[in-house]
Parts: structure tokens; sequence; C-alpha cells
């Protein structure tokens, strides 16, 4: 095929619709050639232009009291912290990658999350990762999680930034298609962020870092295709990361940006050179002339759209002030990068690309980009027959277990109940010094923010369960999970970013559930006063399996940011002395919808999310920090997967005290144990602090319950022994190596 022998089927084989070849040929006033439609192609991909989900991020809430960029502003969000600090964070997935080459997929994501947050000006400190795999007990998962904790621990270890937190989710759901949502946070001087835009005519465009690559040729466009059995052939679509080239890019980055010179920078994460080129000179109100031969390469017989769509990893696009070129080559020279002009800002609306003297490509900039030209869509949704189906369940069908402790034991060893320890492992969790929780368990993530007294909580999360079950109420439960385990580690939670993991947007059924998400997602964050600062959407997260479309469970995952204003103030989730009582803030229910206990112990899908009431959650939320700030709790930890007794247990652990508690009478005690109802706290006060306790969550109007109180080592429940600590560690902390090994 020939730069200009394109049509219909060339544009289908690229991944546009009929409709989306004809407003091309509008917009150009002629054919395309197949460079520019190769750039029409990956641009206008629902992972570059998010054409079947915009209409519907609109609707979140964007703006708040600590917002400094707002969603869609920056490359990340960025808000508030105190004093002159800000914080810079956003979520981002590498899905489709990882289903591939999960070594390479998880890597090159980590390295594109961190680039975001130091193309701002901000230093990235802690990251997260959100992750979903299938059944443990099939080969597949266990080459998916090895290969993605490797590619994550490899590429973050070497790059120098701690993981400070995270989550792995097992579920049949994820067998051929896994989720990996990486999460990255830096801080920097508020008024210091660069923006991502190209403006004033005749300054010069750099491309800096690594040399450019086949890798990555139309992985945008990959990542808006469903995954199949064949997905494999599409490996060339897969980038290869250089940690070691990222942490010289991020240093020269960070200096160069002191310097003045520059006018807009841009790191080139999916669609490669035509990405940045576009957003940039569309923020800008302005275009720019590109010479692709001026490209460096470190492949040879690259054509023009290969160099434009290349997604080589560890590379930026800088706009620099005219003059002052010296200033910044000298930088990139010192740290031994490329740093090479390929052109130049113009005053029209206009991407002019040459290639060894020929115009390769003549594009409007505004109609590739988000926002601009790229086409929105308002899909069709329905409710899909299930919904129903989960509400017919009745309690009173399940039977009650004879043996408890046989249920606890299976539950503690249930892989999305055990200890993540064997991934954490593989993690620097200490490089820097700034994560205050490697020996100090809690909630939430925390990290220092040296020189003054405050500390950052962060924390992702999502239970893809509950959202199948109710889009609407689950994704609040998301949030306000989120906002739960960063209140329960002393924080207040300020702002969110988001990753919308979701199965074929063209299915009514799917669709249902992005729009349910959405609705449950803004209502909370306005409830909990968290904006939506940023993230993405990834669509097409199912398989092809015997002819039938398999989506994944609907995922979207919650990054939430907080602030801890005097770091003296930390609550860790850890039984702190043999004789504090222990209490329950909240009220439990006859409720095992969803829980793990019902989905995996008695195999039951068909279940309504569990109970949750969004005001309540607020109140409670509000209480415990007061609790806190007056120093009458010694732990604090939420009840959630697993319920309430793998709450206790992972109480118990770390120091290895146990508990002697009391169940409830007038609830089923599988219920009360192992169920899911929301909005429940377990903390623990001095029987000298257990007065002004319980005067404070009365005056408060906080529903609470006394459970007991905390032992020198055995689990006790209505005066039956439920074994030792170190028995239930042993279960708890070994069973992951013990799959994974088979």
């Amino acid at each position: 095929m020939t730069q200009n022998q394109v049509d219909i089927n060339t544009a289908k084989s690229l991944g546009l619709l009929p409709e989306e070849f004809d407003s091309i040929k509008k917009i150009l006033g002629r054919e395309p050639n197949f460079t520019e439609l190769s750039i029409f192609s990956v641009m206008w991909s629902e992972h570059a232009a998010y054409k079947n989900s915009i209409k519907w991020l609109k609707k979140l809430p964007k703006d708040g009291k600590a917002v400094l960029a707002a969603a869609g502003e920056e490359n990340a969000g960025l808000v508030d912290i105190g004093g002159d600090m800000a914080c810079a964070f956003k979520i981002e997935s590498h899905n489709h990658p990882c289903a591939v080459e999960p070594y390479q997929g998880a890597a090159t994501g980590v390295g594109g999350i961190n680039r975001d947050i130091f193309t701002m000006g901000a230093r990235p400190i802690a990251q997260l990762n959100s992750l979903r795999f299938g059944d443990l007990e099939i080969d597949r998962t266990k080459w998916h999680m090895k290969g993605v904790v490797k590619g994550i621990g490899d590429y973050g270890n070497a790059f120098g930034v701690p993981v400070v937190g995270g989550e792995v989710v097992f579920d049949k759901s994820y067998n051929t298609n896994p989720l990996v949502n990486a999460m990255s946070v830096g801080v920097m001087k508020k008024g210091n962020v660069v923006s991502a835009k190209a403006e004033g005519k005749g300054n010069p465009i750099y491309i800096v870092g690594s040399s450019t690559g086949k890798d990555g040729i139309h992985g945008a466009t990959f990542a808006s295709a469903d995954i199949t059995e064949d997905s494999a052939e599409d490996i060339p679509s897969i980038q290869v990361g250089d940690p070691f080239q990222e942490k010289l890019l991020l240093e020269a980055t960070l200096e160069v940006i002191e310097t003045g010179a520059v006018v807009g920078m841009q790191d080139m994460g999916a669609a490669g050179i035509i990405c940045s080129t576009s957003e940039m000179s569309e923020k800008g109100n302005s275009g720019m002339r590109i010479n692709l031969d001026k490209v460096p390469l470190r492949q040879q017989n690259m054509d023009a759209w290969e160099i434009l769509l290349s997604e080589s990893q560890e590379r930026m696009l800088i706009c620099v002030e005219k003059g002052r070129e010296s200033e910044v080559e000298a930088v990139f020279d010192k740290w031994d990068l490329n740093c090479e002009i390929i052109g130049e800002v113009i005053d029209e609306d206009r991407l002019y690309f040459n290639f060894n003297g020929e115009q390769v490509a003549d594009v409007p900039a505004s109609a590739l980009v988000l926002g601009g030209g790229a086409p929105q869509y308002d899909r069709e949704f329905r409710e899909p027959a299930y919904y129903k189906e989960y509400l017919k369940f009745s309690i009173d069908e399940v039977p009650k277990p004879k043996d408890l402790k046989a249920v606890a034991d299976e539950l503690l060893k249930h892989p999305n109940n055990v200890s993540r320890e064997w991934v954490m492992e593989q993690y620097d969790s200490m490089v820097g010094t700034k994560n205050m929780t490697t020996n100090r368990p809690a909630d939430a993530g925390l990290v220092n923010i040296k020189g003054t007294n405050r500390a950052i909580g962060l924390t992702v999360d999502c239970n893809g369960r509950y959202v199948k079950a109710d889009p609407e109420i689950g994704t609040a439960i998301a949030v306000s999970e989120a906002a739960r385990n960063l209140v329960c580690s002393g924080a207040k939670p300020l702002a969110i970013t988001n990753c919308l993991n979701f199965g074929n947007p063209y299915n009514p059924e799917v669709y249902w559930q992005f729009v349910g998400a959405i609705k449950g997602m803004s209502r909370a964050c306005k409830k909990f006063d968290t904006p939506v600062t940023g993230g993405n959407v990834s669509f097409y997260n199912q398989s092809s399996i015997s002819g039938k479309e398999v989506p994944v469970h609907p995922t979207p995952t919650i990054g939430m940011l907080g602030l801890i204003e005097d770091k003296n103030k930390v609550m860790t989730l850890d039984f702190k002395q043999k004789g504090d009582m222990i209490y329950m803030l909240g009220t439990s229910k006859n409720d095992i919808g969803q829980s793990e206990y019902l989905t995996s112990y008695h195999g039951v899908e068909a279940s309504p999310v569990p109970d949750f009431n969004l005001d309540f959650e607020f109140k409670l939320q509000d209480a415990i920090l007061k609790l806190i700030d007056q120093g009458l709790i010694q732990s604090a930890h939420d009840v959630s997967n697993g319920g309430l007794y793998v709450t206790l247990v992972e109480s118990s652990i770390p120091r290895k005290l146990g508990f002697d508690i009391t169940t409830d009478a007038e609830i089923r005690t599988d219920a009360f144990l192992f169920g899911e109802s929301q909005s429940r706290v377990v903390v623990t006060c001095t029987e000298e602090d257990e007065t002004a306790f319980i005067d404070l969550l009365m005056k408060l109007g906080i529903p609470f319950s006394a459970l007991g109180h905390v032992t020198k080592g055995e689990m006790r429940i209505d005066d039956n022994s439920f074994g030792f600590v170190d028995e239930a560690k042993k279960m708890y902390s070994e069973t992951l190596a013990t799959y994974l090994e088979k």
C-alpha cells in the first residue's frame, strides 16, 4: 500500500468507522493519505479521544476549594496541600498491553504515569497500583500476575519512587484481560506548573530523551479494541521501557524548568509525537511545522507515519523560548540525553509534517483532539436482565454454616482477603524515606511532606462485584471506601482521580454500567467535596472466547488523595495493647449481599449490592476524624472485603494481639462476621478514654456497639476459640505465595 492509496477498507482496518472516514474527508476537503489517516486513527481512538465517554465525563464534579488544576487542564490533577506546596496526581490504565505482554505492559504503564507528573514540574514521591487478575488457579493468571508485579517492581525500583499502597483482586472475569491501573503522586511549589502548550510564533520545538523506534505503533488503537485469543499477535504494539533513562529524564526535566526557558512541555505517551504536537498546539491556539527526519531514531528505514505514531518511551516534547536554545541544550547535554529541534510554532491551526524534503501530512490540530473536532457519541444503554435477578436474592435461601471457624479459615485464605506481602516485597516501599506506613500499617498509604508538619494520605479502591450488582451504588461505595480509608488514617479527603475500566461501549448493557458508575461517582464526590481531577477511560476490557463477548466486571477504580494537617495525629489499624476496648462504629445488618463469603464460600453470584447510605457514611467519617483529633481512639480499621472477621484479624496480626468479642443475637452470625454492609469501622480505645469516647459519639449521633476487648493472642468469638493470631497470620501471609508456586 502506498502513501496515497486509501479507501474505506483502509479506514476500517485502522479502527475508524465509515462515518468517521467521511468526516475526515470533510475536515481536510480532500481524501487523506495513509499518514493522515493513521493520524486520525490514533487521535480519534477511544483511548485518545474518549469519543464514547466524554459526554458523560463532563457531568463529573471538577471544582473544589483545593483544586489548582481541574480535569483536562493539565497532564494531571493538581491540588493545594497547604503552605506553598501543591500535589500532582493521576491514575491511568495499561490493561491491553499487560494482557499480551505483562512485564513491559506494566513497566511502561508506571513510566508513563510518572512522566505525566514530572512534566508538570512536580517530583514524583509515591506510586500506587490497582491490579485485577483472573482465577488464581489457572496458569494464565499466574503468568499475568508474575509479569505485571515484576514489571512494576523493576521499573519503579530503578526509577526510585516508593510504592505506598494498592490493591490486588482476583475474579474469573479478568482471566484474559487483567486490569493494571498505575497511580503516581508528586509535589511541587504552587505557581510553578509547566503547561502542556506550544505558543509563540517561531519558538523552537524540541524532542528530548530516548531515540524513537517502532515499538508501540498504533498502541492507542490497540487499546481501543477487544482483547481476543489472537491478541498476542499484537505484541509489536507494546512499548519497551528503560527506567534508568527515565530517571535521567526526570532530573533533566526538573532542571530545565528552572532555567525559565520552557514555554510548555508534554510527555509522549499514547500516540507519541502526533498526540503531543496536536494537544500542545491546540492548548496554545497555535500550530507547528515539524521535520520528522530530525527525530533521533534507533531503527533504520522508519516511514514517516511510523515515526509520528511510535510510542517509544522516555520522550518529551518541549516548546522553548526562541533565543534560549543553548540553555536548554546544555541541560540535556549534561544528562547525556537527546535534545533535538524538530520544528517550530506557527500562527495557524495546522500541523505540517515534512520528511526528507516532502510534506507527508497537513492536518488541523484542533480537529484531532478531545473537545475539538474529534467525534462525540451518545451510546445506547439499557438495564441488563441480570440486574433484576440479583434483586430477587434472599438471605433466607442461604443455609447457616454449622462450623463458623471453618468458614473463617476459608475466608482468611481466600486470595481476595490475604496479605499482599508477596507483591509488596517486590516493590521498594522505602526509597526516598517519605513513606510513613512501612512499619505502621494503616488503611491508606501515608507520605511525609518534608519540612512541614503535614502528610498526604493516598489510596486506590473499587469492588467490581458491587459495581456490577448496582453500578450507581457500587461506584458511590468505591468513592466512600476510598474516603473511609483516608479518614481511618487521619487524613481529610481532598480530591480523586479515576480509572474507568469497562467492556465494549457498543454493548448497551456495558454502557448502562458505565452511565450508572458516572452517576454514582458524581453523587459521592459531591457529598465528600472530592472533585474529579482527571484520570482515564479504558473500554474494551473483555474477551472474545468461542464467539462470545465476555466483559470484565465494571471497575471504576478510585484514586483518592487526602491531607493530614498534623502528622502526629496519624492513625493506624493495629490493636495497641491488651485490655483496650473494641468498638464498632456503624450498624451491622442482616446482609451478605455481594460479600466474599456469599460469592466464594457459597458460590452465589446473584445478589444485591451491600447495604449503603451515603448520608450516614459522610456523618460517620466526620465523627472518626473528630475522634482522632481529640486523641480518643488507639486504632481504626474499616470493615470491607471479608467482613468484620477479616478486619479484626488484620488489626490483630501486626502486634500479635487477639480479640474476644460477642456477636449480636438479633443478626445472623454469618452476616455479623462475614457480611459486607457498608459504613462500619472497628476502633479501639483505652479504658481511661472510654467515657469521653462514648460521650462524643452520643453527641454526634453515631450508632456504635461494644464488641469486646483486645487479648494477648487468642481470637475468641461468643466464648468459642477461633485459634491464635500466629495461626491466622500463617494462613493470611503465606497463601498468595503458595498459589503462585504451584
